[in-house]
């Protein structure tokens, strides 16, 4: 137990965290350096700077992004992995190898064998956890992955030379190949890692881009031949069961795989366009899709009016929102609230995105006549107490919902609006009779998706200038209460992007909801059957306590939770 006896002499840690840090050394059999910092008896910096005087080793901080791939390849990724080792740069015929561990004497034998084996002089020097995880990162990038898997690929497409002319007969067989298997394996696991959304396939002029989605916004991650687009595609579809020989139309289908240990679906969608047919990958992670609403940013008013309405015996909820607003994602949050034994829940979905025990869950499929108005009359024979429809695109489809809310069902179901207030007079365009809204409209929920700001990084700043100007107009009619909670003086505060490590320096890490929560009352019901004009909706929902989007997002800013540049971003493209 030298180093947290080291800690303890050093007077970095009392005698009784030194006690109880021994004493789960022994029990888990982690290593004194795991357990330090699983604890938190203190941080990184400190325990490698005095490790290294401890056993002699001088500590380094690499540029883990500059070293070079021929170096890195010098010891494997599994021995990295193994040893905790990797090879930081090469000076003439010395290698430095950074080593979390060593002292260690399996990690030494195993440095000198390799270094025998590969023709290399080393010395060693100490690194973190940190930055060995970094250097492993570098290690299986996806540029450097896919690249390796070019080079196999051109050496093997040597041998359908002969075959040149014969295109899909020979672009079937590649896409069989380890190459193409291979790179398509590391496009989805990077997506993974990156917490990607979709994966976007798309073929141009001269290249393929892949682009993923990542916090709502979509970056090109990597390009490549053109030569490999249709053997890629060619392999998304046999996995997704989908017809190889079909470019001209559009195409839908899923697979599931196991990345990093888990089990992850994918929704695909192919549409031909003038370069060869793009792909889109949709990631289901259950992880991050079958969320729970105290992990999606909702206040204590809005998370208490929809659970409230929720545990109404009838009636109708609706999410609203544009595509990729994360309609879906409430839905199954209010199922997973409402999912109990003694009720029957029965949804109608195109597609199905998350499998939940205990709920029926049935795909509709226009093209044999199974379509969301035929579906839900087969629903109501069902016997269902709570009924999803996955969206209402039509009257029929609208009507039948407002009458299954009407005879003693839950019903929840979407709607494209731009904001809670939309949701009224969209029903209405659809051919729902005004008076048939009160009794069975619960909640309309509008939303949005915002990036959050890295907790790591955050940086504090006075608000001046347009940020300030955009804050007061928003703040002006909030509920007085409100206001008075915010204390608002002349000087405001915000926090905006500053960028490090933990976020790819990007600022911003993971997303939340923004919401607008529209609750039926009596007032609001008597201005539907008379008037049913957006703005005087809005004026009374505000008056009865309601926050608009903006105004939510105004109090996330002030909270440090995200941005003002996201708030606008989001709700001034209404």
């Amino acid at each position: 137990m030298k180093i947290i006896q080291a800690l303890y002499d050093n007077g970095v840690i009392t005698e009784a965290i030194k006690h109880q840090l021994e004493v789960e050394v022994q029990k888990t059999g982690q290593t004194e350096e795991e357990i330090i910092l699983k604890t938190k008896a203190t941080d990184e910096n400190t325990l490698f700077v005095l490790k290294s005087k401890l056993v002699g080793t001088p500590i380094i901080k690499p540029k883990t992004e500059e070293i070079p791939l021929d170096v890195l390849e010098l010891i494997s990724e599994e021995a990295a992995v193994n040893y905790k080792m990797i090879p930081l740069f090469k000076k003439n015929d010395v290698v430095g190898i950074g080593m979390v561990y060593p002292e260690n004497i399996l990690a030494q034998n195993a440095l000198r064998f390799l270094s025998r084996r590969e023709s290399f002089t080393y010395e060693m020097y100490l690194i973190t956890f940190s930055d060995l995880n970094n250097a492993l990162k570098q290690h299986r990038t996806l540029k450097r992955e896919t690249k390796k898997a070019l080079n196999e690929l051109s050496q093997e497409q040597d041998e359908f030379a002969p075959e040149a002319d014969k295109k899909d007969s020979s672009s079937v067989k590649m896409t069989n190949e380890a190459p193409i298997i291979k790179m398509v394996m590391v496009i989805l696991r990077h997506a993974i890692e990156g917490n990607a959304s979709d994966i976007h396939i798309e073929p141009t002029r001269e290249k393929l881009n892949i682009r993923f989605r990542q916090d709502g916004i979509l970056h090109l991650s990597l390009f490549l031949p053109l030569s490999v687009h249709l053997s890629i595609v060619s392999r998304i579809k046999i996995l997704a069961n989908l017809k190889i020989d079909e470019h001209r139309i559009p195409q839908d289908g899923r697979f599931s795989v196991k990345v990093n240990e888990k089990d992850i679906d994918f929704r695909v969608a192919t549409l031909p366009t003038l370069y060869g047919e793009k792909a889109v990958l949709r990631v289901l992670d259950p992880a991050a899709g079958l969320k729970s609403f105290d992990k999606m940013g909702l206040s204590d008013r809005n998370f208490e009016l929809i659970t409230t309405a929720a545990k109404k015996p009838y009636g109708m909820i609706l999410s609203s929102g544009p595509t990729g607003s994360g309609k879906s994602t409430t839905l199954y949050a209010l199922l997973r609230i409402l999912n109990q034994e003694g009720v029957n829940i029965v949804t109608l979905e195109d597609p199905i995105e998350y499998s939940i025990d205990g709920v029926n869950q049935s795909q509709v499929k226009p093209e044999i006549g199974y379509s969301f108005p035929e579906g839900l009359r087969q629903i109501l024979r069902q016997d269902p107490n709570i009924i999803m429809v996955g969206e209402m695109r039509d009257e029929e489809t609208a009507n039948l919902a407002i009458h299954s809310a009407l005879t003693g069902h839950v019903v929840l179901s979407t709607l494209h609006t731009n904001s809670a207030v939309g949701v009224i007079p969209r029903l209405i365009d659809m051919g729902i009779k005004p008076f048939l809204i009160p009794s069975t409209l619960r909640i309309a929920i509008s939303q949005r998706l915002v990036r959050k700001l890295c907790e790591n990084c955050k940086k504090k700043v006075e608000a001046t200038g347009r940020a300030k100007s955009f804050i007061m107009e928003n703040v002006r009619n909030l509920p007085l209460q409100i206001k008075k909670e915010l204390d608002i003086q002349n000087q405001l505060y915000t926090y905006e992007v500053n960028g490090c490590e933990q976020c790819n320096f990007k600022g911003y890490k993971g997303r939340m909801g923004l919401y607008e929560v529209l609750s039926m009352t009596d007032a609001l019901a008597d201005i539907i059957l008379g008037n049913a004009s957006e703005i005087a909706i809005l004026k009374m929902a505000q008056k009865q306590g309601m926050l608009t989007m903006a105004q939510e997002g105004i109090l996330k800013v002030l909270a440090g939770e995200t941005s003002i540049d996201e708030i606008a971003r989001v709700t001034e493209e209404k």
